[in-house]
């Protein structure tokens, strides 16, 4: 489906909120320079002359919700840090991003680091610590190397080091590359393999904020979420907002991709609609529609058409059967096999999984090789109730959320795609693939999912 910009109420350039992504393409965004041009640093002076206890509420107040995943609220997670018990706090950033169709973290590290570091300062003063790190995934090397450039800039200017600002407050950051595990953007998986471990989520409890990193309390947070808090405290916590919903409030990045016209980041408040921004940015690829979506990465229950005009805010893609988790927004047209693309996912998830528990383990491993054999005209009808219910006993049941992403392809394409997987199994293959299966034209009242002349 092509979505008409006539869509809209206003202006599409009215929808866009460009905070984060400001001066994303001005030349050497990502340096001190640049970044003070446009009042960096600014929110971490307002920040410093309030006490921790102020700036922890003012963030609560703000409305602020976790970016990487879950929307937990940032201000609360700062809260449960205990005070006076006389043991160093730190401050994690969790730069790990590995979800499949999430890219939203790792542009805005390039362009724009110096907003992580003055977040990182905020945060810093309001936990009371005076260490802090960020985990970054280590194939991304360019990212890697403008992180330490901007963290050396940072303390010649006096932003990091000793008494920052005059406030009294030492601070230090350690930028560690992580060694490509999936499973250590899990917060205590995270905290394992920084400490020197092999990367297994932690049995909680306790949890990270009362035994984090070396038994010690730790926030973990994602980049966006700890990037976004200089511009609340410079801004104000009424500008942010007034952005939003009164439950989901504020801007965020929100990543298109997959077969669209023009993808890459858009941010805008929370609540805008995948039509608007597909209406904004060109629509599917010419001479095709979509057909299934997800709204938060692969490990997100997908959705299909029928979901255009949801807000994307945590309530309203929730109440939709889904979660809006990172914001990858992955489009895929009539062209794509549903079951093809779900075994790919479950692959992944299989090949990412830690094996530290068996629903997991054991549960992926079958579910790779039941969708294999459908897709490759070997499966049964009894294999789809079998998908479901290995899903089933993966779901909630599993150590960390991993299994959770890998059984939501499952039971969401069954839910919506059902009859598709039926057609590889009574075609005896997949019905994309002419030379495996003739069953389009065995089934002529499925012509509308058909990949010849939907357009016609």
């Amino acid at each position: 489906m092509t979505v008409a910009p006539e869509i809209f109420e206003t202006s599409p350039e009215k929808l866009l909120a460009p905070v984060l992504s400001a001066f994303w393409d001005e030349p050497r965004s990502w340096t001190l320079e640049t970044y003070l041009r446009h009042e960096g640093y600014e929110g971490a002076r307002k920040a410093l002359a309030m006490t921790p206890d102020d700036v922890i509420a003012y963030v609560k107040d703000s409305g602020l919700r976790g970016r990487g995943g879950a929307g937990f609220p940032t201000g609360m997670k700062w809260q449960f840090i205990p005070q006076g018990d006389g043991k160093p706090h730190y401050l994690v950033v969790n730069a790990d991003e590995s979800e499949p169709g999430t890219c939203k973290d790792i542009p805005l590290l390039f362009a724009n680091p110096h907003s992580l570091i003055e977040g990182m300062l905020i945060a810093c003063w309001a936990i009371r610590s005076s260490r802090a790190f960020i985990y970054l995934r280590g194939e991304t090397v360019p990212v890697l190397r403008r992180l330490h450039e901007a963290v050396r800039e940072a303390y010649a200017a006096g932003y990091l080091g000793r008494n920052v600002l005059g406030s009294g407050l030492d601070l230090d950051i350690t930028v560690h590359a992580g060694a490509g595990a999936y499973i250590c953007g899990e917060e205590t998986a995270l905290l394992d393999s920084l400490e020197g471990r092999r990367g297994q989520p932690r049995l909680r409890p306790p949890f990270p904020a009362v035994a984090g990193l070396y038994a010690c309390p730790t926030v973990v947070n994602n980049v966006e979420s700890i990037a976004s808090v200089p511009a609340i405290l410079n801004k104000g916590k009424e500008w942010f907002r007034s952005m939003g919903s009164e439950k989901s409030p504020g801007f965020t990045l929100y990543s298109l991709s997959g077969h669209v016209a023009n993808p890459g980041q858009y941010e805008a408040p929370l609540g805008i609609t995948l039509g608007q921004l597909l209406g904004m940015s060109g629509g599917m690829r010419p001479g095709h529609r979509l057909k299934f979506w997800t709204p938060g990465g692969s490990s997100t229950p997908l959705l299909t058409d029928e979901h255009l005009d949801v807000p994307l805010d945590y309530e309203a893609v929730g109440a939709a059967g889904s979660m809006l988790g990172t914001k990858a927004l992955q489009c895929f047209d009539e062209t794509t096999c549903v079951v093809r693309a779900v075994t790919r996912w479950t692959e992944f998830y299989a090949h990412e999984s830690c094996g530290k528990c068996t629903p997991c383990r054991e549960g992926t491993y079958w579910l790779v090789q039941l969708l294999r054999d459908i897709e490759a005209g070997k499966g049964r009808m009894s294999d789809l109730d079998k998908l479901a219910d290995i899903a089933d006993n993966i779901n909630g049941k599993s150590f960390c959320a991993l299994g959770d992403g890998a059984a939501s392809p499952i039971f969401s394409s069954l839910k919506y795609f059902r009859a598709e997987y039926e057609q590889h199994v009574k075609g005896r293959g997949c019905p994309f693939d002419p030379a495996r299966s003739t069953v389009w034209a065995d089934d002529p009242d499925n012509h509308r999912h058909s990949p010849v002349g939907v357009n016609a």
